[in-house]
């Protein structure tokens, strides 16, 4: 368990906090391209790390993201026009460019130069593989982009999605490398009896021990997790999931990089403390993705109309069936409607989690792990010490995979499995 200051550290993540200044020295997802359609198309309300702010695509394509607040009397840039380059202000007509400058003010005389002493807080913006990306940090501090290998595949072999978590992120990216709840949360009743039949080894394994082994290993881009289960014919079944610095996962996949088999990466960016915008990008480093891989990013996508909530969501007790409860599913929430499971545990447990009252056993160790590696990074922040992973983008050329070795073998030790977990680039 944390101390009260301890998760205090871990989660706050406004301006000035120490989590929150660790975060803005990365680059990250602001929202996704599609959002933005075209040049001059209407501006977009943006909330990212406690900050208000407004997003637009100028007229030469150029997507600016800025404070909400006009500076003149802080009326909202979101009902600006988006016009000639510039999003101007309907109040006075103060209008600014992507950079933030104030490149216009006709409430003012001619002759004065009372705009060029007035500049409105704006971030830069990146736009790689259907996201833009922003950097909220120094700007002598800038750092590059981390480079994953679905930012390389083409357009068909991958897919995104993008939704909210009604909850601090830390608990977000907790419940992606706890990879031990998906043999209760995620099984049908009957997971036991047919998995002899299993096409997947996960569905072959994971149901028999619902228990694993972990294995956790610490890496200059995060952690490298092994769940280690027990398999038939003296192996083991092994669950290789990922967490990258400082918000970003991995869960275990089918193995190989051939027909059957794609890659998930998700994104637990803070909105404030208390929601988290959830990316989903799922890629295949060889082919198309088929209909099939596609399925989690559709139900992702079947949200309240002009919200990004789930139509299942806390407010509605997640469609809970109890019915289905009793005679198919574990859970007996629907899984057609995003992540459903998985949101009902995580935002139940309260917006901002009291990890006081935790008792954690073994199956935590990532997760202790992780948060050890996260308030470690904010604190080097507050001695001076800048993050390497920010600065280093190859390190996130990872993936996530799934094995079955001899009981001799490690997972991190078989030339095999490392082949199968380095993107190839």
């Amino acid at each position: 368990m944390l101390t009260h200051d301890e998760n205090e550290l871990m989660c706050r993540v406004g301006p000035g906090t120490p989590m929150g200044e660790y975060l803005r020295r990365f680059w990250f997802p602001a929202m996704m391209s599609e959002e933005l359609p075209e040049p001059d198309c209407p501006p977009v309300r943006v909330r990212l790390m406690g900050e208000d702010l407004v997003a637009f695509r100028d007229t030469n394509g150029a997507v600016g993201l800025m404070d909400n607040y006009c500076p003149h009397r802080r009326a909202s840039l979101f009902f600006g026009r988006n016009e000639e380059s510039g999003i101007r202000c309907v109040y006075h007509g103060w209008k600014f460019d992507v950079h933030g400058d104030c490149v216009d003010m006709p409430s003012e005389p001619a002759e004065s130069n009372f705009k060029d002493k007035v500049k409105v807080t704006a971030y830069p913006c990146q736009e790689r593989s259907g996201f833009v990306w922003t950097y909220m940090g120094p700007p002598d501090k800038t750092p590059q982009m981390p480079d994953f290998e679905w930012m390389h595949v083409p357009e068909e072999n991958r897919g995104f999605a993008k939704f909210i978590y009604e909850c601090n992120f830390v608990q977000s990216v907790e419940g992606e490398i706890d990879t031990v709840h998906a043999s209760f949360l995620h099984s049908n009743l009957d997971a036991r009896t047919v998995a002899p039949a299993a096409t997947t080894s996960g569905g072959r394994y994971m149901y028999n021990e619902r228990w694993a082994n972990f294995f956790v290993r610490n890496k200059d881009y995060g952690l490298l997790i092994g769940a280690r289960r027990p398999a038939e014919n003296d192996s083991y079944y092994w669950r290789i999931s990922q967490w990258l610095h400082p918000f970003y996962t991995m869960t275990p996949r089918e193995p190989g990089t051939g027909e059957n088999s794609y890659v998930r990466c998700r994104m637990w960016v803070p909105r404030d403390d208390e929601t988290t915008w959830v990316y989903l990008s799922h890629w295949h480093p060889r082919r198309p993705m088929y209909d099939e891989d596609r399925r989690e990013i559709a139900s992702c996508r079947n949200l309240i109309p002009g919200t990004w909530r789930a139509k299942a969501n806390i407010e509605n007790d997640y469609l809970i069936d109890r019915e289905m409860q009793k005679t198919k599913t574990y859970a007996g929430m629907p899984r057609g409607t995003g992540r459903v499971e998985d949101a009902a545990m995580i935002e139940t447990m309260g917006k901002v989690v009291n990890r006081e009252l935790e008792h954690l056993g073994t199956s935590d160790l990532a997760i202790i792990a992780m948060r050890r590696r996260l308030i470690k990074g904010a604190q080097e922040l507050q001695e001076g010490i800048e993050p390497m992973q920010a600065h280093n983008p190859e390190i996130y050329r990872q993936r996530s995979s799934s094995a079955v070795l001899p009981r001799d073998v490690v997972f991190d030790e078989d030339p095999e499995v490392i082949k199968e977990i380095t993107a190839d680039l």
